[in-house]
């Protein structure tokens, strides 16, 4: 088994040679930080819109180091953080706007990449949430009806029984579900590479192999020299910590997975996962996963959730425990899966606002300017906000700029060692709460959301 190595996304399809790294000072129109899928998508979008920008994105390792080539596949609608907490600057039709746009935002990538020729494995099957215990389908139900609370109707996403669970995938112990068609299946790597590659056609220009240590108005300071521009955007994500000041800003929340070795036919056979779909369970500490498109399971969640200090990890190393961890998942919804190998298994990190909502902001007097913090269902995010952040530097007013992540004020984590307590802590309840639950809890363990108000989730 590999541990590692950034990721399988991108052992699968080779690390991509790095390119040319910031020689000296540079004077360019935008100064993108961090060449993730929010930082490309915005300078994707900017170049579409105004042609004759200089744009420069500064990548510390290469474009889709981080999360963006880590991540588990879903390109899905799902929300950052609590409906309420949008709502309760631009109430339930802003909630609905969000969510519209959101959605609308799958198919955009989706066509995004079929003008590009970006072939990224994309299938869009919809998304399960199967619930394996009493008190995960009581969880699974208030999602539905805190759907309906907002105006959220069948077509965001429906409850399934088991039978009809069972025609799309068999998960052993499942006692019900819920679908959502808008979601799609995409392979990680392909598609970052892919956008960072579409960015360039349209002169963006992409230095790798550059960390910037420090953002002010009008000058983004690195390790290999300064770069002066009238409009700086901070796309770091999980790695907002690295830049001077920012080390409580959003904290970086790790995430792991493992994929099997392509799977016999007969073991899809007994499992029944014909299709696409992306698959996910209502535990505390949930997991997600998806089929591949050559055959595999890969399966992610939270190994060590916090490291002390916003610490990141090592090339994408995680934790024997973590791997023995995310297997028994496997092979507990799956048992057909038992004899296969696990052929991968790495970790990332994911940016966490201190409200669990994420936002896009944009200062014209500063000209400095940042988006992030999803909470791990960023990748249809990137590109709502990657177009966000695009209109809101080009001083556009549209359907984007309007809506109730942009400019959001979100207080600061808190000092070590309270904010390795508290997120430790919580995670420590998650925990617990699904041990009790699945020893036949019938109700949601109060645990969780005990979990829940400490961290302010």
């Amino acid at each position: 088994m590999i541990n590692g190595g950034v990721s399988f996304w991108w052992e699968q399809i080779g690390r991509p040679e790095q390119r040319p790294g910031l020689d000296g000072d540079l004077d360019c129109d935008v100064c993108i930080v961090g060449g993730g899928l929010t930082g490309l998508w915005t300078a994707y979008a900017l170049a579409g819109l105004d042609p004759s920008l200089d744009i420069v994105v500064l990548e510390a390792e290469f474009a889709g180091f981080g999360a963006s080539g880590r991540n588990g596949g879903w390109l899905s609608a799902e929300l950052s953080g609590s409906k309420g907490r949008y709502a309760a600057t631009h109430g339930a039709e802003g909630v609905r706007a969000l969510v519209g746009a959101m959605q609308r935002a799958v198919d955009d990538v989706i066509e995004v990449c079929r003008v590009e020729g970006i072939d990224a494995d994309i299938a869009k099957d919809g998304v399960l949430y199967v619930a394996r215990s009493p008190s995960q389908l009581v969880r699974l139900r208030e999602g539905l009806a805190d759907d309906a609370s907002w105006g959220l109707g069948d077509s965001h996403r429906v409850e399934l029984g088991v039978d009809e669970l069972a025609e799309r995938v068999r998960v052993d112990r499942a006692v019900g579900a819920t679908f959502s068609p808008h979601c799609a299946r995409v392979h990680p790597a392909k598609l970052v590479a892919g956008i960072a590659a579409a960015a360039e056609r349209r002169g963006v220009r992409i230095l790798e192999g550059t960390r910037v240590t420090r953002i002010e108005p009008g000058v983004a300071t690195t390790d290999h020299g300064v770069v002066r521009a009238a409009r700086i955007l901070r796309c770091l994500e999980g790695y907002t910590a690295s830049v001077r000041g920012q080390r409580r800003t959003w904290l970086p929340m790790n995430s792991a997975m493992i994929v099997t070795d392509p799977l016999p036919e007969a073991v899809w056979d007994e499992i029944g996962w014909a299709g696409a779909e992306l698959l996910g369970d209502r535990a505390n500490a949930y997991c997600y996963a998806q089929r591949t498109a050559d055959g595999r399971i890969a399966l992610g969640g939270r190994g060590i959730p916090y490291r002390f200090g916003s610490r990141t990890d090592v090339d994408g190393r995680t934790q024997a425990w973590t791997v023995e961890s995310l297997t028994g998942i496997l092979h507990g919804m799956f048992p057909a899966t038992r004899g296969a190998a696990i052929a991968h298994a790495w970790c990332g990190v994911l940016g966490v606002p201190r409200d669990w909502c994420a936002s896009v902001s944009y200062d014209p007097s500063t000209g400095l300017g940042s988006a992030g913090g999803y909470v791990g269902s960023g990748l249809t995010t990137t590109h709502l906000a990657g177009r966000t952040l695009a209109d809101l530097v080009l001083g556009r007013e549209s359907d984007l700029t309007a809506l109730p992540w942009v400019d959001r004020s979100v207080r600061r984590w808190e000092p070590e060692p309270l904010r390795w307590l508290g997120v430790r802590a919580m995670y420590g309840l998650y925990r617990e709460a699904d041990r009790r639950e699945d020893r036949g809890l019938v109700r949601p363990s109060r645990l969780a959301r005990i979990g829940d108000r400490l961290t302010g989730r």
